[in-house]
């Protein structure tokens, strides 16, 4: 029920769940304790928001300054997601941006170019599925 609607209040959902609030306090608490909720985000419209441009980069790194270009890549805001994977690529970003300006300031000035070996700009069209929530 969290999942799907974090503001309920807890007497409400523990109504619905058909169990006492003091149960429901104590289960929650034991998933953030446990480290299993990490914490309660809104889920916002990325285009509303201002960002029209989706973008998904794949990068080959330098493996000898792999760990430095991750934290350097990391601090950029425009960053989302920062995944290091097997395969081909080392790297693959996925980053918002408010237009075509900020991609190619981000792409020319923002990556760590001497330390790439090869970057693949994908523009995204449309997003077909996005979940943010963990099915549990």
């Amino acid at each position: 029920m969290l999942n799907r609607d974090a503001r309920m209040s807890f007497p409400r959902m523990a109504k619905k769940l058909k169990i006492s609030s003091t149960t429901l306090y104590s289960k929650v608490g034991k998933l953030e304790k446990s480290g299993v909720l990490k914490g309660y985000i809104p889920l916002i419209d990325r285009k509303r928001a201002g960002y029209k441009l989706m973008a998904v980069i794949s990068l080959r790194v330098k493996q000898e300054q792999d760990i430095e270009v991750q934290k350097a890549i990391a601090r950029f805001p425009e960053v989302r997601a920062l995944y290091e994977v097997a395969g081909e690529w080392d790297l693959i970003l996925v980053c918002y941006f408010k237009g075509h300006d900020e991609l190619s300031n981000f792409l020319k000035n923002g990556l760590p170019l001497s330390n790439i070996e090869r970057a693949v700009t994908h523009l995204v069209l449309n997003v077909v599925k996005e979940e943010k929530r963990i099915h549990v």
